[in-house]
């Protein structure tokens, strides 16, 4: 071994290594924490400086993660900077940055270059750069390493590279960072040797696979799993519904059966940052080995839709209810976040469902609980700032209509039903609703 390697992976092993994690939102906050409660000197870097303010401060903007658990943090060594020169005290860096679609559905790696390239001034013999963001297979070696490499260090040399995909559950109390499985592919074995004595600190199980293309292939299996699994369930409530049968209840039927199922559920369309975006990664990588993926390109198709779905549901419930159109008419949405009880709207069905409403002249407005009002994205410009409105039962009654798009514990479905005029259900949410039945319609 090259004299760097031993150097780092005893530095590791002795808990006197300097950790930077780069990116502290939904993945490298969580990482930054587990990393700091074994012992770790962490730094992590930001942006945002209203970020890493709040952060030195003790203060999240998390709602899954406690102040307390960030006063801990700080109160351990942990620090928080928007000062990109702090990262040449690293002696590892852990890149956890957004990796979004562009309009035309198209990876844009801008996030990850951009890191790279400013990475590339502090780079120093013997650290270890772990990219944890979810690509395609080749990020890591085609657009990472090279401009890397641009410092004059050499991959496997004196510099060590590697992929780990980030597979964090927002709000998750069962699988913390920890109990995760840590897949690792590393640049060589070097890397893989360094990233598996980081990760094997304070992750309970190591999945070492051979390089890093089969890593990053591994984040993109699980949630292609997922998203057509879903949209398998969403294509089969058409067509149940046409045929006047539930797809709740036959797949609460389904799953008793002990092997060859698994449950997925149905609903107005995806959210998060992985599920509705990998699919898209791997249908463009594949086109240039010009192999076609039909199935996962389906799946996406049918995935997309759900939103243009549920929107021309509330117009067919609205006719036949009360003999009126969109145009005018005023719903309130339930939930904004993508999955109950946390406060990620990240590609967040709800968004698009309210920006499709308003093109057809419908009033929306929303409700939840964990996001009072919505944040700036690129892609929702003009939702920004919008306030969720309360729940009471004058301000439910004033609506047309009321969608459930989130269906977060601590929220009253009885009341809700009692006081609407008419609920679209796309959770599922008020399957326990005993009054008021009539008012429901499932989507």
């Amino acid at each position: 071994m090259d004299s760097c390697l031993p150097t780092l992976i005893e530095r590791l092993a002795e808990r006197k290594a300097t950790i930077a994690v780069i990116g502290l939102g939904y993945v490298g906050l969580p990482l930054s924490q587990a990393l700091t409660d074994t012992g770790n000197k962490v730094i992590g870097f930001d942006i945002d400086p209203a970020k890493t303010s709040a952060l030195q401060a003790g203060r999240s903007y998390i709602k899954h993660i406690p102040d307390e658990i960030v006063r801990g943090m700080v109160g351990k060594g942990f620090e928080a900077t928007s000062d990109i020169s702090r990262l040449s005290e690293a002696d590892a860096v852990l890149i956890c940055v957004p990796t979004p679609l562009t309009r035309n559905r198209e990876p844009d790696l801008g996030y990850v270059t951009s890191t790279a390239e400013s990475l590339v001034p502090y780079l120093r013999a013997g650290q270890l750069i772990v990219l944890e963001s979810t690509t395609y297979p080749g990020t890591t070696d085609e657009v990472l390493k090279p401009i890397l490499e641009r410092s004059g260090l050499r991959s496997e040399e004196t510099l060590f590279i590697a992929y780990s995909p980030e597979r964090e559950d927002p709000g998750n109390t069962s699988y913390n960072t920890a109990r995760i499985p840590k897949v690792i592919g590393g640049d060589g074995p070097k890397a893989a040797a360094a990233a598996a004595a980081l990760y094997g600190q304070f992750v309970e199980r190591l999945v070492p696979v051979s390089d890093t293309k089969s890593a990053e292939a591994v984040k993109l299996t699980e949630n292609i799993f997922r998203a057509v699994n879903i949209a398998l369930v969403n294509e089969l409530k058409l067509v149940y519904e046409a045929m006047g049968i539930d797809i709740w209840e036959v797949i609460e039927a389904a799953r008793t059966k002990p092997f060859g199922f698994m449950p997925f559920y149905p609903g107005p369309g995806l959210g998060g940052h992985c599920i509705p975006i990998d699919p898209f990664y791997l249908t463009w990588k594949a086109r240039e080995f010009e192999v076609p993926v039909r199935f996962v390109e389906l799946a996406g198709e049918i995935n997309t839709a759900m939103p243009g779905i549920v929107v021309e549901r509330i117009a067919e419930t609205l006719d036949a209810r009360f003999k009126k159109g969109l145009n005018g008419s005023r719903v309130l949405v339930v939930g904004l976040a993508y999955k109950k009880n946390i406060d990620d709207m990240r590609e967040s069905p709800a968004l698009r469902i309210i920006e499709l409403l308003e093109k057809r002249g419908a009033v929306a407005d929303y409700h939840d609980p964990f996001i009072p009002a919505i944040k700036p994205s690129r892609q929702y410009q003009p939702l920004a700032g919008r306030l969720s409105v309360p729940l009471d039962p004058a301000t439910v009654g004033g609506y047309d209509l009321v969608l459930i798009v989130t269906d977060h514990d601590g929220i009253d479905w009885d009341a809700l039903v009692a006081n609407a005029r008419v609920v679209v259900d796309t959770r599922n949410a008020t399957r326990n609703v005993e009054k008021h039945r009539d008012s429901i319609v499932k989507a």
